[in-house]
């Protein structure tokens, strides 16, 4: 859900009391809508996130290391020029809206003042500005007179906050309760459900999904609007994150059904939003990665349908050397200015008759020599296309592998080596890296499971599929699937015999990570590691082997036995 009023209350409270008289040690900018603050509070640093994504936006205290910008932007060199080394004086909400303020003294060399930065966490309209005595210093997204309703966001102009919507203060009783009144008098009932759209609709500073919970929690003989004025102001905070389908699907400031107890409102915070954007952020890479690939495809597809017809075109040699023979045995027959001429075929049974199209302007000999010339010429084009067409259908093969690979990503890690892949390829710009800082290298961890004793090893992506073969022992079991492009599945046999329900069990995983993972008894070849070849300059991840046996597994993950 959107932070609400009614939880950024708490969660401000919850900030004061973990920041208050800590320092600004250090700000980084992650994003364009995105900022870090490091604050040494004498017993720790702490990490304050703030957002102001459509869907993120909020403040609180992260664990989460984000990789700040190459070059930091105006706005983040604006805080560090003003705020690095201030101490934070106090963290509050604005009235009982959803804007937090947090007050900061700041001391330079040569001046002493106080600064407030705002942050309205807002959806699509969140911001953060820094003010000073009223005066806007900069903002994260500056505004001019023309935008957002005529509200001025940049420097020089005088701090405005944002207009109030048109509900009623959940403190205003006489008014909650006159609204509430004339919403029971036009109905003959009233479920939760009812009061709940009531109070979302009509009081402000209250999300629909906490309006749902405030409504099954009034007392029996206990009047609303009272009730809501109390709770808004003294519900005691007991952090909560609710799931749904195993996944953390929203997080309130009380418990609720089947939801997960957590030690504060800010904590929740930081695991609702870091799974929400962990979540989106693979979708996003995951189809961006898959784009890449499908366009891939579709070039290599298109070359590949040239060369066919090409080799189609080159086909027709032989017909082109029989018309210059019969040309040639029958220059007799010919004439100068002929346009066709109709000769008997023997090189058929039954000698049909073929017409052979001439050039009204060659000589008879030149028309013959014509076509000699066309049959060397499409003798040679296929000479020269068919290696060119098996090296565009390996080129699509491992196109399709890398697809594959990409298609069957669970996790962000499944992705990094992948998206490398690709850079490599050319097919991705590689990110822009700060000046002078180290290349990091990237090596992922396969997916490793325990069974029977034994160590399953599986690879995400081509380049693990190579790492994997090379770390192998000679009398290591190798397992893919037969027609299908998989993972190279390794089971480790520190020369043990290998039982038949250990190679069963890495088959039904070797054939989940495949293109065969939503059918059933994919057949999955295995053999030692000794039997299985990678050929000189060959693709990652292609290899050739030989002295396998089969088995037919049906898919399955087997997340049980992961390490």
């Amino acid at each position: 859900m959107p932070q609400d009023a009614f939880h950024i209350k708490r969660i401000s409270a919850e900030l004061n009391g973990a920041l208050c008289g800590g320092k600004i040690n250090r700000i980084t900018q992650p994003s364009k809508d995105e900022l870090t603050f490091y604050i040494y509070t004498k017993k720790t640093v702490l990490k304050l996130f703030f957002s102001t994504n459509a869907s993120f936006a909020r403040v609180c205290i992260t664990q989460t290391e984000k990789e700040p910008l190459a070059v930091a932007p105006n706005f983040c060199m604006l805080l560090r020029k003003h705020l690095l080394g201030a101490e934070i004086l106090s963290v509050s909400q604005h009235e009982f809206e959803r804007i937090i303020r947090i007050d900061l003294h700041c001391t330079g060399d040569f001046s002493e003042c106080d600064r407030t930065l705002y942050c309205e966490i807002m959806g699509k309209y969140s911001n953060i500005t820094l003010v000073e005595n009223g005066v806007i210093l900069g903002a994260l997204k500056p505004s001019t007179l023309d935008t957002l309703g005529g509200r001025p966001l940049f420097a020089g102009a005088k701090y405005v906050f944002p207009h109030p919507q048109e509900k009623a203060s959940p403190f205003d009783i006489k008014e909650v309760a006159r609204r509430l009144e004339g919403f029971y008098s036009l109905r003959e009932s009233v479920d939760n459900e009812d009061l709940a759209a009531f109070l979302f609709e009509n009081v402000a500073g209250l999300a629909l999904p906490t309006a749902r919970e405030l409504a099954v929690r009034v007392p029996k003989d206990t009047p609303i609007a009272e009730y809501l004025a109390w709770a808004c102001e003294n519900l005691p905070t007991d952090a909560c994150l609710a799931y749904r389908g195993g996944e953390v699907s929203d997080f309130f400031a009380f418990p609720v059904a089947g939801g997960k107890k957590m030690p504060s409102l800010v904590v929740c915070a930081d695991e609702f939003y870091t799974a929400r954007e962990g979540k989106r952020a693979f979708a996003d890479k995951k189809r961006k990665l898959e784009n890449a690939v499908r366009t891939l495809l579709k070039k290599i597809a298109k070359k590949k349908q040239d060369t066919l017809e090409r080799l189609a075109e080159a086909d027709k040699a032989e017909q082109m050397k029989i018309k210059g023979e019969l040309l040639t045995a029958n220059l007799y027959r010919l004439e100068k200015g002929m346009k066709e001429i109709a000769l008997e075929n023997w090189y058929e049974e039954g000698c049909p008759t073929v017409k052979i199209a001439l050039d009204a302007t060659l000589p008879p000999a030149k028309n013959a020599q014509r076509y000699f010339k066309a049959y060397a010429k499409a003798k040679r084009a296929k000479e020269v296309l068919t290696p060119i067409l098996a090296q565009e259908e390996a080129e699509e093969r491992y196109a399709q592998s890398v697809l594959t690979s990409v298609l069957l990503a669970e996790t962000a890690v499944d992705l990094q080596e992948i998206e490398a892949e690709l850079i490599g390829l050319g097919l991705l710009k590689a990110p822009k890296e700060k000046v002078g800082a180290k290349k990091k290298e990237l090596v992922t961890p396969y997916r490793e499971y325990e069974y029977e004793g034994f160590t399953v090893l599986s690879g995400r992506n081509n380049l693990q599929n190579d790492r994997l073969l090379k770390t192998a022992a000679p009398n290591d079991l190798w397992l893919h699937t037969q027609k299908y492009h998989s993972s190279h599945i390794l089971i480790v046999a520190e020369n043990r015999q290998v039982p038949d329900k250990v190679i069963k069990f890495a088959a039904e995983i070797c054939a989940y990570y495949s293109e065969g993972q939503n059918g059933d008894k994919i057949p999955v070849d295995y053999c030692q590691r000794r039997f299985v070849k990678k050929p000189n300059k060959a693709k990652a991840g292609f290899v050739v082997y030989t002295d396998y046996k089969t088995a037919l597994a049906t898919p399955h993950s087997h997340t049980e036995n992961l390490k």
